[in-house]
């Protein structure tokens, strides 16, 4: 059956046109090179990429494929006060200067073992993908200042699809940061779609310095940092993802945009979604439930957005740490969003804080959402959100918009 699979993905990818060879990669042993056929496939997968051709497709059986960790000086720092900053990093496997398919053969078959801070390294690659594999032991770097990832991107275009993304948690305990899931750099274009990111050391999802983001239909849970953030004056669209048990959900941070609509943030220990700095955030029909301090968090004075469509409910679980245990919290005293169709409801301390109470305003209601299940998060049948939502996001079928992740045009049906 693998084999079929892999004669079907062949076909498929020499009739797009998308690749000029493919070549295979497999664990055996033996002592041979390979030379990426079929019966003689490469045995590291390092060499393969060395090999490969822009845009050629590798075949990774089966097996579990471990890197050498090798020093990687940068002369710029993606999150750092000044960007041109050196930064001591190590890196395991590295595309450079082309783009490559690169395909596994399953989550827990095909395992990348990286022993590196950035995990699977993009550097001038344009038109790469990444799919269908497990990408897992990562090992922290001293410097604080590198951006360690399982998947960095630096000026390169990539998808990263059906990826496992776990146990990148290999930490000095002199570093406070960890090893995070993905990151996007300098001028990457991403495409994260259908990964499972679990219990690895840092954010789930960061992106930095010019990057741009299409991150949709993900499970984040489990690690330190934020969950999905998007920060100096990145720009992302963020749809239909679970985010839970890290310390922050979702966040805009510098001047960034974000369109964040249809997630699941839960069980996080501070705020839900937040919007700082001079970003602009449009959040909509998102669930925000029970995170440990506030639900939805308008933390600047120069940030701007809309909250609408949007449950937020039983936050507020631990004690204060990073905002008050409310349902939406405006500490930038200067209002610049749209606070509308919202069910603010069974906060710890309340509703609204540093705000107008906008309960019965502008379509805000605080009542029992009626949750089915506080799982999938989909409404009962008497659930009083139905159809309730904000005249101007329509549901998928033109009916008027339910409020919470199952409503609005961009709704997971």
């Amino acid at each position: 059956m693998r084999y079929l699979l892999n004669v079907v993905l062949i076909i498929f990818f020499a009739w797009s046109g998308l690749s000029a060879r493919v070549i295979y990669v497999d664990d055996w042993d033996g002592g041979k090179a390979g030379i990426g056929l079929p019966e003689d496939p490469f045995r590291r997968l390092q060499s393969a990429i060395d090999q490969a051709g822009h845009l050629d497709t590798i075949m990774i059986m089966s097996g579990r494929y471990e890197s050498i960790s090798y020093s990687y000086l940068e002369k710029l720092c993606g999150n750092c006060e000044k960007h041109q900053t050196e930064v001591k990093a190590s890196r395991g496997f590295l595309i450079e200067d082309k783009g490559l398919i690169i395909l596994g053969s399953g989550q827990d078959s095909t395992v990348l073992i990286t022993n590196a801070g950035y995990g699977v390294l993009f550097v001038n690659s344009r038109g790469s993908e990444i799919s269908n594999l497990q990408i897992t032991g990562g090992v922290r770097d001293f410097d604080g200042a590198a951006t360690d990832a399982a998947v960095v991107a630096r000026y390169s275009s990539l998808a990263i699809r059906n990826c496992l993304i776990t146990g990148n948690v290999n930490r000095p305990d002199s570093i406070v940061v960890g090893i995070g899931g993905i990151m996007g750099r300098e001028g990457a274009e991403l495409t994260i779609v259908d990964n499972r990111i679990i219990n690895n050391g840092w954010d789930g999802i960061a992106l930095y310095r010019g990057a741009t983001a299409y991150i949709a239909d993900n499970v984040i849970n489990g690690g330190r940092g934020a969950g999905i953030g998007i920060t100096w004056d990145a720009v992302a669209t963020v749809l239909g993802n679970r985010v839970s048990n890290y310390w922050k959900g979702i966040g805009s941070f510098g001047d960034t945009r974000v369109i964040c609509s249809n997630n699941i943030v839960f069980d996080n220990l501070g705020w839900g979604i937040i919007a700082t700095g001079t970003s602009h955030m449009d959040a909509t029909n998102n669930v925000v439930y029970h995170n440990g301090n506030c639900g939805m968090a308008i933390w600047s004075e120069e940030c701007t957005g809309r909250f609408s469509n949007n449950i937020v409910a039983e936050n507020g679980w631990r004690d204060e740490w990073v905002c008050p245990c409310v349902g939406i919290w405006n500490y930038g005293r200067l209002f610049n969003f749209d606070i509308s169709y919202n069910n603010v409801w069974n906060n710890k301390t309340g509703q609204y804080r540093d705000m107008p109470d906008y309960t019965e305003r502008k379509g805000n209601v605080s009542v029992d959402p009626k949750f089915a299940d506080t799982d999938s998060f989909t409404l009962a049948p008497d659930s009083p959100m139905k159809d309730s939502g904000n005249p101007l996001l329509t549901d998928p079928d033109g009916t008027a918009s339910d409020i919470g992740v199952f409503g609005g045009p961009r709704a997971r049906r």
